[in-house]
């Protein structure tokens, strides 16, 4: 552990903080509350882009691109949604500076560049896509729609953490268009099943999903889906989310469409996204206070290699060591010789340990005469010695049940703080421990609110698989069908 690493048990907050950047994951910039992705968080990045982006195609979405910029008059004209994202927008009012006036050094607006139109910088996409696809869309030869988008988005938040909110951040945002209110919905349900599939298969992270409540839904949408996962200080963090949004947004923007019965009727929407907020979940649900924990399929560097020998047995290591890298390349497994003599073992082994690279070899020329090497794994610290004899298959497996092993230790600890909670007095005494609390809840707004404004607890999700189940409700007593989850949030 780097001697100046703070433990997580100490200060969660600043354990998250320090970590990303020691491990070279990102920076603040010098733009308030944005932030510099470094060349290894991006690789993570672009690893979950490249599963998610064949997962999206796999299920018949294509990627398009939108514009960045979208006329004020466009966010206005869907009420719920200009509401929920007016105090999150960056407006552009003028298109050219001018000198500063009376001898005075530096720049201003020019008056006579001011738009005719203000523009608002993207929070989300909806309003410039469904204007782009009333042009788009004339019948139900035309449906459905099934679009995708990599880019950013810019909210203007004034508390700010890397990774988990900051003022422009990385995502996709997938919009689609149908025929039929059954067609909209199942195919929210379906982009809600690739999250989950990703975030369980990929990431080792597992998820519960749900729907939103009213009060927690996405601002427009008739029905928000999630998938909610529990990271190791007991707080939830919504890992995805897929809306659907009824016909709000073709009502707005006038999309109709001619039906096979020569009828026109509104189109059915959905939107669906998940943005470098996964890249937090990662490392908030794995990582451990030797630095950051990487599942294998996501890791940039899944292997590395470190030789151990003096001059002269230089040339019989290298050979092993460059054998056994080609044999894992052949398997798909990235691999990293690190034989650089201005660095020294020690030092590698910690840089190695605190990246998060899942699996460390050894290649002594001492072990080496006794046919050994040694082999560290990330996820559990432990060290063993290993014949040279199918090293490369063996290493694969060992890959595969590291994968395995992080999802089964958050599976565990996730069920272990998932309580079920019937009386407001343990409410508010396990909410302080954090962790997943399930609760009767009356179903009305005013509860939730009042339980929010008590705890800062919210309505995580309604669990999909929630069976029903006859109670009362946590804080008000008033009757309630099932259980939802209660936590405190990112």
């Amino acid at each position: 552990m780097a001697k100046d690493f703070i433990k997580r048990e100490e200060n969660y907050s600043e354990w998250y903080n320090t970590l990303v950047e020691r491990a070279g994951l990102a920076e603040n910039s010098a733009v308030r509350g944005c932030m510099v992705i470094k060349p290894y968080g991006y690789a993570i990045w672009e690893n979950m882009q490249a599963i998610l982006d064949k997962m999206f195609k796999q299920t018949g979405h294509q990627n398009a691109y939108f514009p960045l910029f979208i006329p004020k008059s466009y966010f206005e004209k869907e009420a719920e949604h200009v509401e929920g994202f007016a105090k999150e927008c960056a407006v552009v009012t003028h298109h050219r500076l001018k000198p500063k006036r009376n001898g005075e050094v530096g720049l201003e607006p020019d008056p006579d560049a001011k738009l005719e139109e203000e523009l608002i910088v993207r929070p989300t996409s909806e309003t410039i896509i469904w204007d782009t696809y009333r042009g788009w869309i004339q019948s139900y030869r035309d449906l459905p729609i099934l679009c995708n988008q990599w880019a950013n988005v810019v909210r203007w938040e004034m508390r700010t953490r890397m990774f988990l909110r900051t003022a422009e951040f990385l995502w996709q945002e997938g919009h689609t268009a149908h025929a039929t209110k059954e067609e909209a919905i199942e195919e929210s349900k379906t982009m809600l099943d690739v999250y989950a599939d990703f975030a369980e298969n990929f990431m080792a992270i597992p998820v519960i999903k749900g729907v939103k409540s009213p009060n927690e839904r996405f601002a427009g949408a008739l029905d928000t889906y999630c998938i909610e996962a529990m990271m190791q200080d007991g707080k939830a963090l919504q890992a995805g989310t897929s809306h659907f949004l009824g016909q709000n947004f073709a009502k707005a923007f006038d999309v109709k469409f001619l039906t096979k019965e020569n009828k026109l009727e509104y189109v059915w929407a959905t939107s669906w996204g998940v943005s470098t907020r996964l890249m937090g979940a990662l490392i908030m649900t794995h990582s451990d206070d030797n630095g950051l924990v990487l599942p294998p399929l996501l890791a940039p560097l899944q292997v590395v290699i470190i030789p151990i020998a003096k001059a002269e047995q230089k040339i019989k290591v290298d050979k092993v060591a460059l054998k056994l890298k080609e044999e894992l390349e052949a398997k798909g497994i990235s691999v990293k010789y690190d034989d650089r003599e201005q660095y020294s073992m020690g030092w590698k082994y910690n840089e190695y340990e605190f990246k998060g690279v899942p699996i460390r070899i050894t290649i002594g020329a001492r072990d080496l005469e006794n046919g050994l090497i040694e082999i560290c794994r990330r996820d559990t610290l432990e060290k063993q010695q290993q014949g040279l004899e199918n090293l490369a298959a063996r290493v694969e497996t060992m890959l595969a049940d590291i994968q395995k092993n992080l999802y089964n230790k958050a599976l565990a600890f996730r069920n272990a703080r998932t309580i079920k909670v019937d009386t407001w007095e343990e409410f508010t005494q396990r909410i302080e421990e954090g962790g997943f609390l399930l609760c009767h809840w009356d179903g009305t707004a005013e509860t939730e609110e009042q339980i929010k404004k008590e705890t800062k607890a919210t309505i995580r999700c309604i669990p999909l698989d929630a069976d029903k189940e006859e109670g009362k409700c946590v804080f008000s007593g008033r009757p309630s069908h099932k259980r939802v989850i209660f936590a405190r949030a990112y």
